[in-house]
C-alpha cells in the first residue's frame, strides 16, 4: 500500500503502528472503512482502508483537518478528481475516488503491499544495473501516461515508488508510481512561482530556480532516482541544508559513476540542466530496455562516498548574494551586514517534501528627501530628470540614446581630462505589459570600472521580476562584476533562453506609475580610443541583447513573464445558458503564440491566481471583466466574476488585466434556459 517515510507533503509514510480510534470515525463517507493507520506525514495520514461494496483493501491518504478550511484547496481537490480518476495505467497506483466529507479530504487508492522503494534503498543501499534499469523504466511507463494527460508529477523519489511483492520479476504492475494526487492538488499549477513543492534532493534545477515543473521536471527526478539506485547516494547529497543541496542542482556538475559508458550517457542525458535536452518519458523507458539485455550481469556498485567537493557546472551558474547595507535613511532589520542565504540554517537536509514558500527578498527603495541637509544627487543619476530628456527627444527628433555630460550636448564628451564617462539609454517604447527599461553608467577610466545602474518601471499596472538583463563585456566575454543594490543570479538555461552574459534581476516589486533600479559595479577594463562612444555603444548593445532575447520567438518558457508576454486572450464558451455563471479564461500570448495549458486566470476563480499575473499584474485586482452585450452580462462588484442574464446572438465580454486594457473575447451566445 502507499508507503513513506519522513513525509512533509506528497508521499505516503511507512507503517508505524495501528489506530485507536473510536467505530464513529471509522467511516469514510459511504463506501470505506478506515481500518488502521500505517503513517502519518505533515499532510495527513494513510490508512489502511476497506471498499464496503466488495471487501476489497484500498489505502486512504486522509489530510489534516485544517486543510478544509482553506476553501481554495478544496475547490482544487473537487476540480481534479475526475483528472485522477481517470488516470489509468498499470504502472501507476491507481486514484479510485476523492471523498470529501465534514473535515475530512481524502484520497482513495489501490493497495499495494510490498512496500515502497525507500524500503529498499535502505536495506540494500545500492541495486544491480539491470535491475534498477528495470524499475526506473517502469517508473518512466507511469510517467508517460501522465504526461500523455498533461499531468506533471513533480515530486518523483523513491518513497513515492510503490512495490507488490515478487517486484524483483518486473511482471506487470510490480513497479507503480504514487501520489499525483497530493501533487496535482497542493500545487497552485505548473505556473505558479509562488510555493516551493518538492524534495530538494530530487528537484529539477528549472524547479529550483523559477519554480517551473513541466515533463522534463519530471526526467530529472527519475535520473537522480536512477543514480541513486546506482550509487546508494542522490548525486548532490552532502554536507549542508536543503538549501545547499538545491543549490548544487543548479550550479554543480554531477558526479560520474563508475558504471558503463551507455549508461553513464543515459543519465547524463535525464540530469541535463538545460530540460531541452533531457529524453521524454517513452524514449527514457526504450533506452532503459535496450540496456537491461546488456548490463544483465554487472554487479551492484559498493555504495559510493560523496565527494569533498562538487565541480562548478560548466554552463551558467546562479550566485547568491547577500544585500548590501542599508542606506543611513532605509530601514535596518539588523545591524551589520545582511546574511547570504547560503548562510543561514534552513535545517538539515532529507528525504521529506518540502511545502514551504518561496521568500523574495525585496531590495528596499531609495528615497532621497529634497532638503538642504541631504544633498542631491547628480542629475544624471536622477531616472525621472533622464526619462524626461529620453521622452521630449524622442518626441522632437526620435533620437534613441541620450547622453549627457555637462554643457547638454546630444553626446557627453570626458573633457579630454581623462575623467569619469557618464551615458544612458532607455527602450524606444514601452512593452506591451507596461515595462521600460533604462540603463545608465559612470565609467572610471583609472579603474577601468562601470557603475552601472538599471532602472525599470510600470506605467498603468504594477509589476515583479525577475528580469531578464543582458551585460555584455566590451569583448567576446562577459565582464566581471557584483550587483551592489537588487537580488541577481546568472540565468539558469532552464528558463529555456540561454543568451550570453544574461542575469536574472529581482529589484523588488514595481508600483504603478513608479520605478526601481538594481545596480551593479561592471570591470570593463581600460579603454584606448574614445571612452565616451565605447561606453554608450556598450549601455546599447546590452539593451538590444536584452531586447532579442525576450522576443525571441523560438523560445517557449514562461520565465520573465512581464518582458515576454505579448498579450492576452479572453477565452469563453461558444455558448453559454442564461442564469448561469460565464467561464472566463485568461490566456497568456507569448513570442511563440498561445498558451492554453497555463492559463493567467480562470473566472469563477477555485483557486489562486497564477503567478504569472502577479507578475504583469499585481494579482487578481489587477483584473477586472465589464459586459459588452447591451446588459446582456451581469459583472459581480469586484468585477472578477460574470453571470449570462439575458439571450443574445452576438455578446462580448471586455476585460482588462493590468496594462493591457482593450481586451475582448470572441462573439459568444447566451441562450434562454430551457431554450
Amino acid at each position: 500500500m502507499p508507503q513513506h517515510d519522513n513525509d512533509s507533503g506528497t508521499g505516503s509514510p511507512t507503517a508505524s503502528g495501528t489506530s485507536t480510534t473510536t467505530e464513529v470515525d471509522l467511516a469514510l463517507g459511504a463506501s470505506y472503512r478506515l481500518v488502521e493507520v500505517v503513517g502519518r506525514g505533515a499532510m495527513g495520514e494513510v490508512w489502511r482502508a476497506v471498499d464496503r461494496r466488495t471487501d476489497e483493501p484500498v489505502a486512504a491518504k486522509v489530510l489534516r483537518a485544517e486543510h478544509v478550511a482553506d476553501r481554495d484547496l478544496v475547490g482544487r481537490f473537487v476540480q481534479e478528481r475526475s483528472v485522477l480518476v481517470n488516470l489509468r495505467d498499470p504502472h501507476l497506483v491507481a486514484v479510485r475516488d476523492l471523498v470529501v466529507e465534514g473535515d475530512r479530504l481524502a484520497i482513495v487508492m489501490d493497495y499495494v503491499g510490498g512496500g515502497s522503494l525507500r524500503d529498499v534503498a535502505r536495506e540494500r543501499r545500492t541495486l544491480p544495473p539491470a535491475l534498477a534499469l528495470g524499475v526506473v523504466r517502469d517508473v518512466l511507463l507511469g510517467l508517460a501516461e501522465a504526461h500523455d494527460q498533461r499531468l506533471v508529477h513533480r515530486d518523483i523519489k523513491p518513497d513515492n515508488v510503490l512495490l507488490a511483492p515478487g517486484w524483483e520479476e518486473l511482471g506487470t504492475g510490480a513497479v507503480r508510481l504514487t501520489d499525483f494526487g497530493i501533487a496535482r492538488i497542493v500545487q497552485e499549477g505548473p505556473s505558479t512561482t509562488t510555493g516551493l513543492l518538492g524534495t530538494p534532493e530530487y528537484m529539477s534545477p528549472e524547479l529550483i530556480s523559477n519554480g517551473v515543473a513541466g515533463p522534463p521536471s519530471d526526467i530529472y527526478g527519475v535520473g537522480v532516482l536512477l543514480y541513486e539506485l546506482l550509487a546508494g547516494r542522490t548525486p548532490f547529497a552532502g554536507p549542508g541544508t536543503d538549501y545547499t543541496i538545491a543549490h548544487r542542482h543548479v550550479s554543480n556538475q554531477v558526479p560520474v559513476l563508475p558504471v558503463a559508458d551507455e549508461l553513464s550517457g543515459v543519465l547524463a542525458r535525464m540530469l541535463s540542466k538545460d530540460p531541452r535536452e533531457r529524453p521524454g518519458a517513452r524514449e527514457a523507458a526504450a533506452q532503459m530496455d535496450k540496456l537491461i539485455p546488456t548490463l544483465a550481469h554487472h554487479q551492484a556498485l559498493e555504495p559510493q562516498a560523496a565527494p569533498e567537493d562538487f565541480a562548478p557546472s560548466q554552463g551558467p551558474v546562479t550566485v547568491v548574494r547577500g544585500l548590501s547595507k542599508a542606506e543611513p535613511d532605509e530601514p535596518v532589520e539588523e545591524p551589520g551586514e545582511r546574511l547570504a542565504l547560503a548562510d543561514m540554517d534552513l535545517g538539515a537536509p532529507g528525504s521529506a517534501t518540502v511545502v514551504r514558500p518561496m521568500e523574495r527578498k525585496v531590495a528596499p527603495r531609495r528615497h532621497v528627501a529634497v532638503d538642504e541637509e541631504t544633498p542631491k544627487p547628480p542629475w544624471w543619476k536622477d531616472v525621472r530628470i533622464l526619462a524626461g530628456i529620453a521622452g521630449t527627444i524622442l518626441l522632437v527628433a526620435g533620437v534613441l540614446v541620450v547622453v549627457q555630460m555637462g554643457g547638454g550636448s546630444a553626446k557627453a564628451k570626458d573633457g579630454g581630462d581623462g575623467g569619469p564617462v557618464n551615458a544612458s539609454v532607455s527602450d524606444q517604447s514601452a512593452l506591451p505589459t507596461g515595462l521600460r527599461t533604462a540603463r545608465s553608467a559612470e565609467y572610471d577610466p583609472e579603474t577601468g570600472t562601470a557603475t552601472l545602474t538599471v532602472t525599470f518601471a510600470a506605467q498603468a499596472a504594477p509589476l515583479s521580476g525577475p528580469f531578464l538583463v543582458v551585460i555584455p563585456g566590451l569583448g567576446k566575454t562577459c565582464p566581471t562584476l557584483n550587483w551592489t543594490e537588487g537580488k541577481a543570479t546568472m540565468n539558469a538555461p532552464s528558463t529555456g533562453i540561454t543568451t550570453a552574459c544574461a542575469w536574472s534581476v529581482d529589484p523588488g516589486p514595481i508600483e504603478a506609475q513608479g520605478n526601481v533600479t538594481a545596480t551593479a559595479e561592471v570591470r570593463l577594463g581600460s579603454i584606448d580610443d574614445d571612452a565616451q562612444t565605447a561606453v554608450n555603444d556598450w549601455l546599447q548593445k546590452g539593451l538590444d541583447a536584452t531586447t532579442s532575447a525576450v522576443s525571441d520567438s523560438e523560445t517557449s518558457s514562461v520565465a520573465y513573464p512581464a518582458q515576454r508576454l505579448t498579450d492576452i486572450q479572453v477565452s469563453t464558451p461558444q455558448q453559454v445558458v442564461s442564469g448561469r455563471p460565464l467561464p472566463v479564461t485568461l490566456v497568456p500570448v507569448w513570442p511563440n503564440g498561445p498558451d492554453k495549458l497555463n492559463p493567467l486566470y480562470k473566472s469563477p476563480s477555485v483557486q489562486n491566481p497564477s503567478g504569472l499575473l502577479d507578475a504583469v499584474a499585481g494579482g487578481e485586482d489587477g483584473v477586472s471583466f465589464s459586459d459588452g452585450c447591451n446588459g446582456g452580462l451581469l459583472v459581480s462588484n469586484g468585477g472578477h466574476s460574470v453571470t449570462a442574464l439575458s439571450a443574445s446572438d452576438n455578446c462580448v465580454l471586455d476585460a482588462r488585466v493590468g496594462n493591457f486594457a482593450s481586451l475582448k473575447s470572441e462573439p459568444f451566445t447566451i441562450a434562454n434556459r430551457g431554450g
